[in-house]
């Protein structure tokens, strides 16, 4: 992992095209502003571990089976 230390309006970029911005900080929290194409979704690390789970869910056997039930 890298990490690094920007303060207020400070920002990084990534792959080029992809810029973080650090817009305020207020105790132990941080409010960062992302700017990146339409194409690259961008999710809160939770959130995208429940639809990597529910997508797992999604293509087990018990699901392979139902699919098959449909077809």
């Amino acid at each position: 992992m890298l990490a690094l230390t920007r303060k207020k309006g400070e920002s990084l970029v990534i792959n080029n095209n992809i810029e973080i911005t650090v817009l305020e900080v207020r105790g132990d929290q941080i409010k960062i502003g992302i700017s990146a194409p339409k194409d690259v979704p961008i999710y809160r690390k939770e959130v995208y571990m429940q639809i990597h789970e529910e997508n797992k869910a999604a293509v087990s056997m018990e699901g392979l089976e139902t699919l098959k039930n449909l077809l």
